[in-house]
């Protein structure tokens, strides 16, 4: 039985570990096959590939921001070709735009809420690979403004409008066919925090994406239960869509263990998924 994880996140995006701490957590964890698959940026992936041992398998993969038609989405690339040109032009683009989607925040921060960012944190919000609101909501719990960071988040950034920043959905899902990867979409009845899609709500979104070009989904996931799991794994079956899952591990910053790739916690062996 191999174990496997390909959706993890490290602090090259809104992750707690270093490369070196994730890599040791999945050898703890004696994880087989892991992807990591930080929000829009691949630095992390060009590092941890260098430190990966021979028995564990590394699948490079990236999570993209995405809004395709009126479906907003995160889309997961995997074993695509890291220097293409057309895919690091665009991720590129995606550090422009999370920029300024940052700075939207830190104003709002002040004159909404007059909570004005010391130097010392401006200066580590801004050396952020890849800056998210987790990364601020973080800051303010430090500073007792609230309980954690999805408090942080619901009672100071949420009210924020930061405009249009994701990537165009078919765009980006082309770009990564084009590199050599499989564009799969993560989390598709909702992700950590987010009301769950009901079935006549989930249904037109996928025709929204396979008309895209999506090649998967990802079925199995920390917070979707077996009657979720069934019902995406028999939608990919119909749709000739690749499955696979993932934990959307964040060490400290999301309370989700490595490889748990379903509400119970249990681990999934390699073979119910389709690699690639």
């Amino acid at each position: 039985m191999a174990k496997i994880d390909l959706h993890i996140h490290s602090d090259y995006s809104d992750g707690s570990d270093s490369l070196e701490e994730l890599l040791a957590k999945i050898k703890k964890n004696k994880i087989d096959i892991f992807a990591l698959t930080d929000h829009d940026t691949i630095d992390g992936c060009l590092e941890i590939s260098k430190l990966v041992p021979d028995n564990i398998k590394f699948i490079n993969g990236v999570e993209l921001t995405c809004k395709a038609k009126d479906c907003k989405c995160h889309i997961l690339g995997y074993n695509f070709n890291p220097y293409d040109k057309d895919l690091l032009a665009l991720l590129d683009n995606g550090k422009t735009l999370r920029r300024m989607k940052l700075e939207k925040r830190i104003n709002y921060l002040q004159e909404i809420h007059g909570i004005e960012l010391k130097r010392e944190e401006l200066d580590w919000l801004y050396s952020r690979k890849s800056v998210v609101k987790m990364h601020i909501a973080n800051i303010l719990v430090k500073r007792k403004l609230a309980e954690n960071n999805l408090d942080a988040m619901r009672k100071y950034l949420d009210g924020c409008k930061t405009g249009n920043s994701r990537f165009d959905g078919e765009e980006a899902i082309g770009i990564l066919s084009n590199a050599g990867g499989i564009p799969v979409w993560a989390h598709p009845l909702g992700g950590e925090g987010e009301i769950h899609l009901t079935p006549e709500q989930f249904i037109p979104k996928l025709k929204t994406l396979i008309k895209c070009g999506i090649k998967g989904l990802e079925c199995y996931y920390s917070r979707y239960s077996p009657d979720e799991i069934n019902f995406l794994i028999q939608c990919a079956q119909a749709n000739s869509l690749i499955i696979t899952g993932g934990s959307d591990y964040h060490g400290t910053n999301k309370n989700i263990p490595l490889a748990t790739l379903n509400k119970k916690g249990l681990y999934i062996d390699s073979s119910k998924l389709s690699l690639f």
